[in-house]
């Protein structure tokens, strides 16, 4: 059941849609509002909130723009799930065309406890010390090495992840983030480097030493923009394929 509070407009000096936005976003970010069934009608949310519907609909526009919610033609309006994995695929090509849409294996090669580097605690807004998780990932395709990751994650939110066996982590994280953290990733910022791969790294992506690499580091963030995981993704250069349309 979702929990409502008419809003008073004499306690507000924003306009009354941006803070119904904001209502709206805390029963996405405390999963009320569930991505598998349509958010509730706009007539329904302005009755809830004694407000127009003419209002609710601009808050849920400006959810929409914030990439909180999506319109769906014919069905209505959902909560928005993020596909990242074609943020980093689309980078690399290690598939023919017929295969744009394969999901990597992966093989979780160490985890452990221990605290974040100073410069990853400072890129999630943590203290030094702080505890984290760290996983060491390789994503192979048809058995060859594509991507070698360093995850980095706050241990008081991911805890439950080291009751999990490590062949049960499956070949998506996110999807185990929310199952059994009740975590939801929904939004990132990647950047994009490149460097001379090591003797560690490149034995692990069956590379020459001395090979180039490019990384891509990931910041992904919740629907609160609460920072959740820092990654390092390893890939070898000769595969990297960029491409953008400028119009």
């Amino acid at each position: 059941m979702i929990r409502h509070f008419p809003l008073k407009t004499s306690e507000v000096r924003q306009p009354l849609y941006y803070r119904l936005r904001d209502l709206f976003a805390q029963e996405i970010v405390q999963q009320r509002w569930s991505r598998e069934q349509v958010i509730p009608a706009e007539a329904e949310l302005a009755q809830m909130h004694n407000v127009s519907i003419g209002t609710v609909r601009k808050a849920i526009e400006l959810l929409v723009a914030d990439g909180l919610l999506e319109r769906l033609q014919g069905k209505g309006t959902f909560v928005r799930r993020p596909k990242f994995n074609s943020s980093l695929f689309r980078f690399f090509r290690f598939h023919q065309e017929q295969d744009a849409y394969r999901i990597p294996t992966s093989r979780i090669l160490n985890r452990e406890v221990t605290a974040f580097p100073a410069a990853i605690a400072k890129e999630m807004g943590y203290p030094e010390g702080t505890q984290a998780i760290h996983l060491t990932r390789l994503r192979l395709i048809d058995g060859q090495p594509l991507l070698l990751e360093s995850i980095w994650l706050p241990k008081h939110i991911f805890e439950p992840l080291l009751a999990i066996e490590l062949q049960d982590y499956g070949d998506l994280l996110y999807p185990l983030y929310e199952k059994h953290c009740g975590v939801l990733v929904a939004s990132a910022e990647e950047t994009l480097t490149a460097e001379v791969v090591s003797a560690e790294h490149a034995q692990s992506l069956a590379l020459e030493p001395g090979s180039l690499v490019i990384l891509i580091d990931r910041l992904a963030m919740g629907y609160n923009r609460e920072r959740l995981e820092w990654r390092r993704s390893r890939g070898p250069a000769s595969k990297f394929h960029y491409h953008v349309e400028i119009r």
